[in-house]
């Protein structure tokens, strides 16, 4: 069950984003597996100067179109599976033409204890809810 923090300038029409969020979700969904229903994404959008996102010393520039991805989830997937990800949103991003310059992704993990799906109670370990399996 990742949680999806996506962080982009404003500008795009609610639709863009709509299809921003369901490219990066169906990715998930082909890549990983998940239930459909695991869709948690919360869409920020900014300003002109409030995300900075330089090219890392790669020799690219992005541009405003950028978008910065932050994926929290369960630990225990392959560094495999995990740069598959990586391109599967790209390419999903793709078709929506933005860059793949423009697709940034930090990629966090966690356990089942860290995890509360509501009422205070974390569901993973009171048994309310099965822990998913990788």
């Amino acid at each position: 069950m990742p949680l999806v923090r996506i962080d982009v300038n404003q500008g795009r029409s609610a639709g863009d984003l709509r299809r921003l969020s369901r490219g990066i979700h169906d990715a998930i969904l082909a890549e990983y597996r998940i239930p459909e229903r695991d869709y948690f994404h919360v869409l920020t959008e900014h300003p002109p100067g409030q995300i900075v996102a330089q090219d890392a010393g790669l020799g690219f520039q992005r541009t405003p179109d950028v978008v910065m991805i932050q994926i929290f989830t369960q630990g225990g997937r392959s560094r495999e599976s995990k740069q598959s990800l990586f391109a599967a949103i790209a390419g999903r991003l793709a078709e929506l033409d933005i860059a793949g310059e423009d697709v940034f992704i930090g990629y966090v993990e966690n356990s089942a204890d860290d995890w509360s799906f509501g009422f205070g109670r974390a569901q993973y370990v009171t048994g309310e809810l099965a822990v998913p399996r990788k």
